[in-house]
Formats: C-alpha cells, sequence, structure tokens
C-alpha cells in the first residue's frame, strides 16, 4: 500500500473540514427539529440525540398561513422555471444552430447577464415595480425570477444543444420533416438531461430566494413565501426554534427530494453540457 503524500493528506483534511462546515448546520437543523423543547433551551445541547419527538413538525404544519405560504412559493417557483425553459429553449436554439448578425453579442451578454450579482438590481427593480405598480403580486415575483434563471438556463442549454449533432436534425429533415418538426422529434429528447439541469437550478435559486420576496410583497401578507414566511416565524412568547426548525426541514425537503431523484439525470446534462461550447 502506497504511503499517503503530505500534500494529498493536506488535501484530504482540507475538504473533510469544508464537508463538516458545510453539513453541520444541516444536521443541527433537523436535529434541533426532532429535539423536544426541554433539550432546545438547554444550557449545553447535545450533539446527539437523546429524545426525539414530532410535536416541533405538528407545531409547524399547524401554523398559520404554513400551507398557504408552501403554495405561493411552489406556484411561483414552477411557473420561473417553467418560462424560463420555453424561452431558453427557444434563445439557445437561435444561438446554437442559426447564423445571424448580432450572435455573439447576444451570447456575451447572456453571460454578463449570468455572472452578474442580482443583488445589485434590488432597489432598480423596486423602483420599477413601484412606478408600474406591480408590488404585492406574484405575478411580478415570477417574472423576476424568471429573469434571474434566463441566463444560466440559456448558456448551459446553449453548450447542451452545441453537443448534439447537428447531422440528425438534416437526417430527419431529409426524411420528411420540418425544421421545426425534426428539432421536437430529434432534439428536443436528447435535450432531457440539460433541461433536468437547468430546471433544478431554477427550482433551487426560485424556492430559496429571499431577498426580492421580502422587498416585493409588501402590503399584501398573503402573497408571502416560505422563505419570506420563516424569517419572522414566531409566538406571542417569542421564537418557537423547535417549530422553526421543523418548518425549515420541510421547506428544505422538496429540494432535497428533487435532486436525490435527478441526481443522475442532472449530471449528465452538466457534463454533456460541458463537451461543446
Amino acid at each position: 500500500m502506497r504511503p499517503t503524500s503530505p500534500r494529498r493528506l493536506a488535501l484530504n483534511t482540507g475538504a473533510l473540514i469544508v464537508f463538516v462546515l458545510s453539513v453541520f448546520p444541516v444536521y443541527w437543523m433537523i436535529l434541533t427539529a426532532f429535539k423536544p423543547a426541554a433539550e432546545i433551551h438547554t444550557g449545553s445541547p447535545a450533539l446527539l440525540p437523546t429524545s426525539l419527538t414530532l410535536d416541533n413538525f405538528a407545531n409547524a404544519l399547524r401554523a398559520d398561513g404554513f400551507w398557504s405560504f408552501w403554495r405561493n412559493s411552489l406556484a411561483v417557483t414552477a411557473g420561473s422555471v417553467l418560462l424560463a425553459l420555453l424561452v431558453a429553449t427557444g434563445a439557445a436554439f437561435a444561438v446554437a444552430r442559426l447564423r445571424w448578425k448580432g450572435r455573439r453579442g447576444f451570447v456575451l451578454m447572456v453571460f454578463i447577464a449570468q455572472v452578474a450579482p442580482w443583488e445589485a438590481l434590488l432597489i432598480p427593480m423596486y423602483i420599477i415595480a413601484r412606478d408600474a405598480d406591480m408590488l404585492d403580486s406574484l405575478t411580478t415575483l415570477t417574472l423576476v425570477y424568471f429573469m434571474i434563471t434566463l441566463p444560466f438556463t440559456v448558456v448551459t442549454l446553449r453548450s447542451f444543444l452545441a453537443a448534439i449533432p447537428v447531422e440528425l436534425e438534416e437526417a430527419a429533415q431529409v426524411d420528411g420533416c420540418t425544421r421545426a418538426a425534426a428539432f421536437r422529434r430529434v432534439t428536443f429528447p436528447l435535450l432531457a438531461p440539460g433541461l433536468l439541469a437547468t430546471s433544478l437550478f431554477g427550482f433551487i435559486t426560485a424556492w430559496n430566494e429571499f431577498a426580492f420576496a421580502n422587498m416585493l410583497i409588501i402590503k399584501n401578507q398573503d402573497d408571502r413565501t416560505l422563505p419570506v414566511w420563516l424569517s419572522s416565524f414566531s409566538n406571542v412568547f417569542g421564537t418557537d426554534w423547535g417549530a422553526t426548525m421543523a418548518a425549515s426541514t420541510l421547506f428544505a425537503l422538496p429540494v432535497l427530494v428533487l435532486f436525490l431523484v435527478l441526481q443522475r439525470r442532472v449530471s449528465a446534462g452538466m457534463t454533456g453540457g460541458a463537451v461543446k461550447g
């Protein structure tokens, strides 16, 4: 057995430290969600559970507005992801398959929009929504999330589409398909891993987003999303940390389940889309 080099040992140690620091908050959240109230407020909390309870989850599910805000988050997230996929598929096809004046400039602007910090647009977006009388609207929030996820979706689908041989579409056209039919019947099914990868990214981005939701939904509190609701989750006696952590666990569960279900296809989409740029 070959001895481990100091460099590899240092890298493995650093990776282990990063892993622990990344996973520990999630572990503590889930652990607190199952802890009784007496153990949560103790002066020396235990790293391992001594007793478990589901009361915190029951309190979270019974809290005012939980299911309503859950539906708001799901509606906004699903709407923005579907809209981004629809628009990005057409844009990616135009960039990867067609040759037109200004194509390079368009691609460059999409790349710039992808790396730009969207937090810098908080104030401009608020002013635009206020002047257009679009505050306190889930439709406005959906459009904002669509705008945030669209550049990444276009870039990823373009790269993945460029890796699919154009000869497949040409062969279908020789057999009598129109260009649109060839794309729909031949190329689009091969885009499935890329579509799943981009939809997962869009889902995570929109599902977890807090800043725009907190700023654009002001008066109509019934249109809040789960991240905003969780930030103010409390009762007359103060913050119920057990119920808060239980609600946070339930909030993170859809993303975790979706990622585990789509993990293999997402990995194939990300690596496949990086083959050709």
